[in-house]
């Protein structure tokens, strides 16, 4: 496994797993995906890349600077392209065909106020993941996305350690509610479905968003509702 990372020190992480590959760089910059590329074709044959870069951070059309929005979008979506470009060209080099997935949001098809760069930007990813499935897929590539609810990764547990113990309770609280399965999910819960996608026990799926969400894309919150 080949791993890029924009900021090298936060590479340590590979620490605990002798056999991956660090590459320091922004996952956007097509030499550094063709370095990851280059470093895992060495080590064995490429057959599967997955796109996971992403920056939440929000500019409103009604405040910003269309640029600002724009630039935001393009720092959210042209790491899925960029990713997948170098992908597919291995992929096609090789002639062993492969599997990508792109790590996108339940919020790519159900906005959230506040988030409308990362909401266009996850909505275009699956949009290509459907292009590229439908491009590709007579030539033995792959494509689907993952659409991720709230997951337990550092960045939540800061946000929550942000909030005080009140806050932080209101929130776990919250998103109970709006998860049918009552919590957020695991990373390794995540890590599961990619690795299914990438084998060849989905040989026969592309094309397709899978909702790694605990339900939180299909429930609809109604006053008249009652709990079960």
């Amino acid at each position: 496994m080949v791993a890029i990372e924009l900021d090298a020190g936060t590479l340590d992480w590979l620490a605990a797993h002798p056999s991956a590959i660090g590459v320091a760089g922004s996952a956007a910059d097509e030499a550094v995906t063709e370095e990851a590329a280059d470093r895992a074709e060495h080590a064995a044959p490429l057959t599967g890349w997955v796109n996971n870069a992403a920056v939440f951070r929000d500019a409103s059309v009604h405040s910003a600077p269309a640029r600002e929005v724009l630039d935001l979008v393009h720092t959210n979506l042209a790491p899925a392209v960029v990713g997948a470009t170098t992908a597919v060209r291995r992929f096609l080099a090789a002639g062993t065909g492969g599997s990508i997935v792109n790590v996108s949001s339940h919020q790519a098809k159900r906005a959230v106020p506040g988030c409308t760069p990362y909401v266009t930007a996850k909505a275009a990813i699956e949009g290509l993941t459907r292009a590229l499935a439908v491009e590709y897929g007579p030539r033995g590539v792959r494509v689907n996305a993952v659409a991720l609810g709230s997951i337990a990764t550092e960045r939540y547990a800061a946000y929550l350690d942000g909030l005080g113990p009140d806050g932080a309770a209101h929130v776990e609280e919250e998103m109970g509610r709006i998860h049918p399965l009552g919590r957020v999910g695991t990373a390794a819960e995540v890590a599961s479905v990619i690795a299914h996608l990438l084998s060849d026990d989905a040989a026969y799926v592309t094309g397709a968003t899978i909702p790694v969400d605990g339900g939180r894309s299909v429930l609809a919150r109604d006053p008249e509702a009652h709990d079960t």
